[in-house]
Order: C-alpha cells, then sequence, then structure tokens
C-alpha cells in the first residue's frame, strides 16, 4: 500500500498525547452530558475512551461545569483513565478561566472559539486573557474558528475589501478566506501574547464537504500548526457518516489533518461512541492507522438467499471487538488481521484466501460444507449447527499463535 505523505507539522503535547509532528493521527470526540453532572460526564468520557477516543472535549459554559471539571478529571484517574480531558469554551471562558484556576489546572487543553470571545469590543482584552491563562497553566490552545460564528468585524472588512476588487470574488469564496485568516490571525495574536508555537492547533470547521475541503487546503498551505479535521456539524445517521467520511478521506489522503472527530448528532438516547468507530474506520480503511481486526463479508445476492453468512459476519465483527480491549494488551499487531465472513462459491474462496483467516460459507443449493482458510491456505472443511463456534475457536486459536508472546519472541 502506498505510504500518504503527511503534512509537515510541529508536535503539540495535549496531556501526554502528540498531536502533529508525525505522530500518528489522534481520533477525538465530545460528551454531550452536562458537565456540570459530574458522574454523567465521567461515564461518558470512560465510553468514549473505551472506544477508542484519545482525547475528550467536554463544554464549559457555566460556573457549575467549571467546578465539577477537576472531580470529572479526578475520578477518571481514580478509575484508570488518564484521556486528555479539553475544556470547551465559549463567550465566558475568560470569566471561568480566571475564577476557577483549579479547572484551568485540570484541563488538558482549551478549546477557544476567536468568534465567540471578544463579540461587541473593540479590544481583544478576552481572547488574551484566556491565552495568559494557558501560559501560566502550561496547557496548549485551540483556535477552533467555526463559519456559524465566524469574527462578524473580519468578515466584514474583507467583504468591503473586496467590493473595491476590480474583479471581486463571490461572498462564499470571501467567506472561506476569511475564516482562514480569523485562525491564522488569532494564532499570531496568541504567540505575540507568548503562547508558544507549540502550543497550538487550529481548526477552521464548516458543513459542508466541498467547502471544508477548500478552507483545509487553504489552511494547510499557510501554516506548519497541527490541524483538528472535522465537519462541524455533520448530522445524523447515513448522512452524517458519508459526510464526514467523504471529507476527511479526501484531506487524509493529502496529507492533511493531525487529529479528527466525526461531529454526528446522535439518535435520541444513543451511542455517543458511533462518532470514535467512524473516525478509527475512516484511518483503518484508508491504511493510515489500525484499530481492530477487519472483517471481509460479501453484501449477499440471489446466491445467498439464507441469512446465516450475514447473521454470522455480524456475530464475528462484534466477538472482535469485545476481545479488543483485552487482546490488544496481550496480542502486539491482532489489530491488524483480516477476516473473511463470505457466503458462496463465487468469491467466497478467493476472498478467504487473502485474508489471514476466512471461511466461505455455502450459498443456496450449493454443498453444505465450508471450507476454512488460513494465511491462503485450506486447512479444514466445516459442516454442521455449529459452525460459527468452531469458527471462532479457530479464530481463537490462530490470534495466540499468530500475536501470542511466543510468536512474538520468534519474530523479534
Amino acid at each position: 500500500m502506498a505510504k500518504i505523505e503527511r503534512r509537515k507539522t510541529v508536535a503539540v503535547d495535549v496531556g501526554g498525547v502528540k498531536v502533529g509532528g508525525g505522530h500518528p493521527i489522534v481520533v477525538q470526540s465530545m460528551t454531550n452530558t452536562d458537565t456540570a453532572d459530574a458522574a454523567a460526564t465521567v461515564n461518558q468520557v470512560m465510553e468514549l475512551a473505551r472506544a477508542g477516543s484519545e482525547i475528550v472535549r467536554v463544554t464549559v459554559n457555566t460556573e457549575e461545569a467549571a467546578r465539577a471539571v477537576p472531580r470529572i478529571v479526578e475520578t477518571l484517574g481514580k478509575f484508570g483513565f488518564r484521556t486528555p480531558i479539553v475544556g470547551d469554551f465559549h463567550y465566558n471562558g475568560h470569566i471561568l478561566l480566571k475564577k476557577y484556576p483549579e479547572c484551568a489546572k485540570a484541563l488538558a487543553k482549551y478549546r477557544i472559539n476567536p468568534g465567540n470571545v471578544n463579540i461587541g469590543r473593540k479590544t481583544d482584552e478576552n481572547f488574551r486573557t484566556m491565552i495568559e491563562c494557558a501560559i501560566e497553566y502550561g496547557k496548549p490552545v485551540r483556535i477552533g474558528v467555526n463559519w456559524g460564528s465566524l469574527d462578524q468585524a473580519l468578515l466584514t472588512r474583507m467583504m468591503d475589501e473586496n467590493a473595491r476588487l476590480p474583479e471581486p470574488l463571490d461572498a462564499a469564496e470571501v467567506t472561506k478566506r476569511a475564516i482562514v485568516a480569523s485562525a491564522l490571525e488569532s494564532a499570531r495574536m496568541a504567540e505575540s501574547y507568548g503562547l508558544p508555537h507549540d502550543r497550538i492547533v487550529l481548526s477552521a470547521k464548516v458543513s459542508g464537504v466541498q467547502d471544508l475541503i477548500d478552507v483545509y487546503r487553504m489552511l494547510a498551505a499557510q501554516c506548519d500548526y497541527p490541524l483538528h479535521l472535522g465537519l462541524t456539524e455533520a448530522g445524523m445517521g447515513i448522512k452524517g457518516i458519508v459526510a464526514t467520511t467523504a471529507a476527511l478521506s479526501i484531506l487524509l489522503q493529502e496529507g492533511i489533518g493531525d487529529t479528527i472527530r466525526a461531529s454526528l448528532t446522535p439518535a435520541p438516547n444513543g451511542d455517543r461512541t458511533e462518532e470514535v468507530l467512524v473516525c478509527q474506520q475512516i484511518l483503518q480503511s484508508l491504511g493510515i492507522r489500525s484499530f481492530s481486526p477487519q472483517v471481509t463479508a460479501c453484501p449477499g445476492c440471489g446466491r445467498t438467499t439464507s441469512t446465516f453468512f450475514q447473521e454470522m459476519a455480524e456475530q464475528i465483527q462484534n466477538y472482535l471487538r469485545e476481545q479488543m480491549p483485552a487482546w490488544k494488551e496481550r496480542y502486539a499487531g491482532v489489530e491488524e488481521m483480516k477476516v473473511a465472513v463470505m457466503g458462496c462459491v463465487v468469491n467466497g474462496p478467493g476472498e478467504s484466501k487473502h485474508a489471514n483467516i476466512g471461511i466461505s460459507l455455502p450459498g443456496t443449493f450449493e454443498e453444505p460444507k465450508a471450507p476454512v482458510y488460513v494465511d491462503g491456505k485450506l486447512v479444514t472443511t466445516l459442516r454442521g449447527e455449529r459452525i460459527v463456534e468452531e469458527f471462532i475457536s479457530m479464530l481463537n486459536d490462530y490470534v495466540e499463535r499468530t500475536y501470542g508472546a511466543g510468536a512474538a519472541a520468534g519474530r523479534g
């Protein structure tokens, strides 16, 4: 597989997780609990971290939320979670960080939206206060611009300048350039106040796929700060997943992006960890990082009128996901394993041979047998009602034999 040439950036340390500087692309997420409810927030952070979120952001919008942050971080530590917690500030961050120093100390990073800091003010005093807190406590900052809350003074100025040009650009293009300008100008201001260059991460989020690609290409060409990628509001269900995948995949393939989030709208009482799994799958599908063994399964057709292979594929995928927390501690490299669960003779044997371990189930009217291939070779044929259990047993044996301590010592 061709190696993607990553854009060169400085490295930023976010609570022990390195962002940029050639380090692996980091998966992020954000809680949707009331941060003031420390117990609920702790539980959701742990769920997200177990799913694979390497940094978790929480809203810090009230005094109650600010007071809860140190307790949240302390409780997570008692449960063995060291996931960096980022504070998301809008409008009153300068007040909360100054009034609650324990909150400022407990957070691993501050997220500042420059469009929501100095609203109605002629100075940047509020922004400067937040930067000074970051300097005092040695914290990095993500300067996160959103087009839904873009600095209106900056946008108006750039629109006026554009209107005086012999051939003015259209308003959408000026807006995209204003988003980039806001991020870069804010970063320069932060550095002028004393924040080190290697404590700044930038993001410039919009909700349209093509607009996001345009904005990040411009931003990447003009700085060496690490970039956080994501649509600002991806949407629900398939729409949100597809839009996120389309936008992030193009940028990541071009080497742009150092940390990512899928800002999915969950269904009522839906699983928040879905956004983590989407990010992992994007990175794994592109061959950038591996998180869990992948299952190849055919879509089914008239040859596979039985749903058995679909049910088996789902069972195997769920089994692998459930085993990964324990496996990743014991079996180095197991996340790169490929498993095939195929439904008929057309592509079944071929795909199974390409996988590390694969099974080709019988299609409609085919002989009721299921050949199993290991590292490209036919090793056995399963029959009867215990095919799933027998295949999982073979899968476990393969993992132990290939990725276990003895195998690792042999590879060494």
